[in-house]
């Protein structure tokens, strides 16, 4: 079915109920003569007259009358459906698909995420934990979290934190047992938990010294590909981590992992939300942009 055989049978439907023909061209946004041309075009395809035209009235004829009977339900889904779509493009609703690094959603983005859902009761939000740099778009997400070292090329980014500070921890036991490292090429005579999989796999630790930016290739007997078991591996003794100070913030104000190597911590320019540039942004999309720009601002106020 092409578009004005579609536009007929809504002109068709919306004439038969308000026996007026001006009524029905304010509901489609056109003028009475266009839904009267529709009418006409759709009769003249079915070979029958669907509706008598008199100076006083406007009636379905008795094929009009039954053949609105046979397809008057699946226009009212029709109608149903258009009305639904204009009022998603007005007002927030539906799933927002998100893709997350997993240390952030705890430490970062959780209450924004409750309160968001709270304010908009029409939208979903699923958050998707996933730490590698991945082309998250194809698989149909609204929109990921990174830091920006990794962020993805012709994206809209909004910075959500930063600068961010890139720290090396371990636990108050595994420090006093292996002893602190004093610089950073230190780190290639202890266990380093590296997170990551397969060839993806973050061994390269960055850092800094008077201007001068370098790495140091680590090893260690522990590779995952989940942040939150590394991050217990070190609280538990089993070795340094490196990480951004948001996944570490809590577990350094309780004790549980201690920061070494602070002077030659880097910074990254910091957490950002990102999209397509191509993409459209949707009400709910723009919605939770919104939302956290509001959080962001009420957090930074004295």
């Amino acid at each position: 079915m092409d578009k004005n055989q579609l536009d007929g049978l809504l002109a068709l439907k919306l004439v038969a109920e308000t026996r007026n023909f001006s009524a029905a061209a304010k509901s489609l946004r056109v003028s009475p003569s266009a839904v009267s041309k529709m009418i006409r075009q759709l009769e003249e395809r079915l070979g029958v007259t669907l509706l008598t035209r008199t100076t006083r009235a406007t009636s379905p004829t008795e094929a009009g009358e039954r053949f609105l009977q046979q397809a008057g339900p699946a226009l009212e889904v029709i109608l149903a459906a258009m009305t639904d779509a204009g009022s998603s493009a007005e007002r927030p609703r539906g799933r927002l698909r998100l893709n997350v690094p997993q240390l952030i959603y705890p430490n970062f983005l959780r209450d924004t995420v409750a309160s968001f859902v709270d304010r908009y009761p029409d939208v979903s939000v699923e958050v998707c934990i996933e730490n590698a740099a991945s082309n998250i778009f194809e698989r149909g997400f609204d929109a990921g979290i990174r830091v920006s070292d990794i962020l993805e090329k012709d994206m809209i980014a909004l910075k959500l934190l930063g600068p961010v500070r890139w720290r090396v921890a371990g636990a108050p036991e595994y420090l006093e047992r292996y002893n602190r490292p004093r610089q950073p090429q230190d780190l290639l005579l202890h266990n380093c938990i590296c997170v990551g999989s397969g060839d993806q796999i973050y061994d390269r630790w960055e850092f800094e010294t008077d201007g001068r930016a370098f790495a140091v290739q680590v090893k260690g007997s522990f590779i995952t590909n989940d942040a939150t078991l590394a991050t217990e591996a070190a609280q538990a003794g089993g070795g340094l981590l490196y990480t951004n100070e948001v996944a570490l913030s809590d577990k350094i104000a309780s004790g549980q992992l201690e920061v070494v190597l602070d002077e030659y911590a880097t910074n990254s320019m910091g957490i950002y939300l990102y999209y397509p540039r191509r993409s459209q942004v949707h009400p709910k999309l723009r919605a939770f942009i919104e939302h956290l720009q509001g959080m962001k601002t009420s957090d930074s106020r004295p």
